[in-house]
């Protein structure tokens, strides 16, 4: 694979300084069109040490306009990095809409180093790789262009570029122990190397292998070749005919029963029994966080269901027996600019939390099956795909350890409309009604259907759904309570 890479080509000084000046214009060209783009530009810049990354990078930040491209270098993880997911940090340097983000090191740095240092064997590595391959994949379907250079050197161009180096006083700075080590670990890094590189050049986010024996060819090539793949991907969005699917053209699959409707919404407390539990439940609640936060495990409580379902007030018998410091109640409206600039996923693992935490979102990711689906707001071929990447979501989560409880708060239709009447009527909940919930229940039958699907196909192990009976108050206020201690329980072992 690394044959043609080894060749050692060469530019002159003469070719390189005829080549610049246009490749310069060109870039500011295809940057200023990418401004006024639909979609993002993330350039991953990899291979083996000394192959100039670090020169390439700063040459690119010379040729291009620096307000639209933010370079970010993934090093060891900082302590607040340790404390969430390992791929939170990548997800928060995301490119927004119209911008190009640069990584020097990226999610292809840690299975290559652990892979050689034996932390993690061929099936892990192969694990790793099948996540990589669907992030990027994830990302090429929500728009963004995903541009992969590999810089090599054969094992003697390496050793002869170091040496150079150490001759020359003011380069000698640039080896470092951990270049030397590197450079006898060369043959097995090559080799996994050229395994990352075939697992993961996929059509839609392919490598390519340039030469680095020479910083004037290297930076002509991966220059020219960012601009030649942005270039394309502007023509092809600008061609490709945009299809919105209405909701009429959405096939329903007709079911003779839902899972909503066989829920037994008759189920009550009478308040002495309720006050009873709430307390036991309040109680141990407490106890369990205190421990979970000393053991540095966090939660991800998810809360959804219909309006007036009673998510609020069950979300507030959770917070009322929690540390104030330890929790973070996320509501989730419309999508500000900044967050429509991003994967619709961006926005929610801002919030991810810290290992000991607690984010309890009132409505979530969810609504990308839900109301963006009815209400046509999604594309069928986006919300459909929207499952396996919050399958995905979810999974990472919870292999960083993070709890994850999910509800759907159940009502009846008429529950529902007598809880309106009833908001109305109460000055400090009159704004919480507005014509759009009315509206709302005209597609009962839609919403039904959506979240029957949502629970079929992202209920899993890792993250369930609890369905929640919620005509009374009282009885869902307290099943989200024991849920959450009888999973908090079984997480502390």
């Amino acid at each position: 694979m690394f044959e043609l890479a080894e060749l050692g080509h060469t530019l002159s000084k003469a070719e390189y300084k005829k080549r610049i000046p246009e490749l310069r214009t060109q870039l500011l060209e295809v940057q200023n069109k990418l401004a006024y783009s639909n979609f993002p530009v993330l350039i991953l810049i990899s291979g083996v040490d000394g192959g100039g990354k670090g020169e390439i990078i700063n040459l690119l930040n010379e040729w291009m306009d620096t307000r639209g491209i933010q370079t970010h270098a993934f090093d060891v993880p900082s302590e607040d990095e340790k404390k969430r997911p390992s791929y939170w940090r990548y997800w928060m340097a995301l490119p927004a809409t119209g911008q190009i983000g640069i990584f020097i090191g990226s999610w292809y740095s840690n299975p290559i180093s652990q892979f050689i240092s034996k932390k993690i064997d061929a099936a892990s590595l192969d694990s790793q790789l099948l996540h990589v391959n669907n992030l990027e994949r994830e990302l090429v379907d929500d728009g963004m262009l995903i541009i992969k250079c590999w810089i090599h050197m054969s094992k003697e161009q390496q050793k002869e570029k170091l040496k150079s180096y150490k001759k020359d006083p003011d380069k000698r700075w640039r080896v470092t122990k951990k270049d030397i080590e590197h450079l006898k670990l060369y043959d097995k890094f090559a080799s996994i190397a050229e395994r990352v590189i075939r697992e993961t050049s996929t059509g839609h986010s392919p490598w390519l292998i340039v030469d680095g024996s020479d910083i004037k060819h290297s930076s002509i090539t991966v220059g020219e070749h960012i601009l030649n793949r942005i270039n394309a991907h502007i023509k092809s969005r600008s061609t490709k005919k945009k299809t919105s699917v209405k909701k009429e053209n959405i096939e329903i699959i007709e079911k003779e029963i839902s899972l909503l409707s066989s829920l037994d919404l008759s189920q009550h407390y009478s308040k002495k029994d309720y006050n009873n539990k709430l307390e036991k439940y309040q109680g141990k609640l407490n106890l369990l966080a205190r421990e979970a936060r000393l053991k540095g495990i966090s939660s991800t409580l998810v809360f959804e269901g219909w309006d007036a379902g009673g998510k609020g007030g069950a979300i507030r018998r959770i917070t009322h027996a929690l540390d104030a410091r330890q929790y973070r109640v996320i509501p989730i409206a419309a999508p500000t600019d900044e967050e429509k600039a991003h994967h619709y996923l961006w926005r929610f693992w801002r919030h991810v939390p810290k290992a000991g935490q607690i984010t309890i979102y009132d409505r979530s990711w969810y609504g990308r099956v839900l109301v963006e689906r009815v209400e046509g707001f999604a594309s069928e071929e986006e919300w459909l795909r929207s499952y396996t990447e919050i399958n995905d979501f979810e999974e990472e989560l919870s292999d960083a350890g993070v709890l994850i409880v999910k509800y759907w708060l159940h009502i009846s239709k008429e529950e529902q409309e007598r809880r309106f009447k009833e908001r109305e009527q109460i000055s400090y909940k009159k704004h919480k009604i507005t014509e759009e919930d009315y509206r709302n229940r005209k597609m009962w039958d839609e919403y039904e259907d959506a979240v029957d699907d949502m629970v079929t196909r992202t209920s899993t192990e890792y993250a369930p759904w609890y369905l929640v009976e919620a005509n009374d108050k009282r009885f869902a206020r307290i099943k989200v309570l024991k849920t959450y201690c009888d999973a908090l329980e079984k997480k502390l072992g």
